[in-house]
């Protein structure tokens, strides 16, 4: 194992679950590298709905802990058991819990090489919500040409990826967003139809661009707020991907409501779909190949110190942002 020398450096931790005010930012010791994991300078932390959920109790995580599923930065150690990082690579990763801290350490087998050409605050920013992108439309079902989607958001972080590459594998998309500025954002991203559903009722938008029960797939990263719409939506035999809580968790149902329309119901995470090295490697592979060739816009909203990270959850949270937010320490 490579060493440095180690000192105290930044974190935002929690030690009991809550509001945005229960995150502290605390001086700790430099993390070591445990085996299997790297010790890296933090450049930027991705803040995700995830981490609302870890802070809030919505999922259960041991206390006390620091936030963060994803981020990007350089490698000062290399734990026992890494050989394919060295001391001074630019890497990325996407959950490995710690990352809203100066210095982290990352479990190695969900870090990834930054390309050269990339920038870190990019590479930080397509973590979880651009492989999340990838899988969905990639293996959720797969699409291509002559499917048509529904995606939710379409103008926030995850959304606005989703219409993007739905796009390049050739569907036609319907995205929804809560106002005129972000319809605009999700016009320019590609999406053939946007809903506002502040001025016009959900159902009747999309019927009124595509017809009723026009819809093989959605993608919801919003929850309670638009379920109910979305399966009436769907066609007979459609699928209903949901894959965040927004809005608020889906209240339970029996599979009986499904059988309407023999409809399919998945509520996969990320971690399942880059559970080993060649999954991971392929998707950030096709991601970053996007990048690099201007195929793939990627929307930083806003960069705030760690110290604001209780205003980065306020944010993200009131969903008045179009884009990716990242803490830099």
């Amino acid at each position: 194992m490579t060493t440095t020398n180690r000192g105290t450096s930044a974190a935002v931790q929690i030690a009991e679950t809550g509001g945005p005010e229960v995150m502290q930012l605390v001086q700790r010791p430099d993390p070591a590298p445990g085996d299997g994991q790297i010790t890296v300078a933090v450049a930027a932390a991705g803040v995700n709905f995830i981490d609302t959920y870890h802070r809030s109790g919505l999922y259960d995580m041991p206390l006390p802990l620091v936030l963060g599923q994803e981020g990007s930065g350089t490698v000062l150690e290399v734990g026992d058991g890494v050989d394919s990082f060295a001391v001074g690579d630019r890497v990325a990763w996407a959950g490995s819990t710690g990352s809203y801290a100066e210095r982290a350490a990352v479990n190695a087998a969900v870090a990834y090489k930054v390309p050269d050409g990339v920038d870190l605050d990019v590479a930080a920013a397509i973590g979880v919500q651009g492989l999340t992108a990838h899988y969905l439309i990639s293996d959720c079902p797969r699409i291509g040409p002559g499917d048509r989607c529904l995606v939710h958001a379409g103008a926030g972080g995850t959304g606005r990826l989703i219409v993007q590459m739905a796009k390049l594998r050739g569907a036609e998309v319907v995205a929804t967003v809560g106002s005129d500025a972000k319809a605009e954002l999700a016009r320019a991203a590609g999406a053939d139809h946007v809903v506002n559903y502040t001025t016009t009722d959900l159902v009747a938008g999309v019927e009124a661009a595509v017809g009723p029960e026009a819809i093989d797939v959605v993608y919801d990263g919003v929850g309670a707020a638009v379920y109910d719409a979305s399966l009436e939506l769907l066609r007979t035999r459609g699928a209903m991907v949901t894959f965040g809580n927004a809005s608020g968790a889906v209240e339970p149902k029996a599979p009986l409501h499904l059988m309407g329309k023999s409809l399919w119901l998945t509520r996969p995470k990320l971690w399942d779909f880059i559970a080993t090295r060649e999954a991971l490697d392929a998707r950030t592979a096709e991601v970053f190949g996007w990048i690099a060739a201007g195929q793939l816009d990627v929307r930083i909203a806003a960069r705030l110190p760690l110290a604001e990270a209780a205003e980065a959850h306020r944010l993200l949270q009131s969903r008045g942002l179009a884009g990716k937010i990242l803490l830099i320490p």
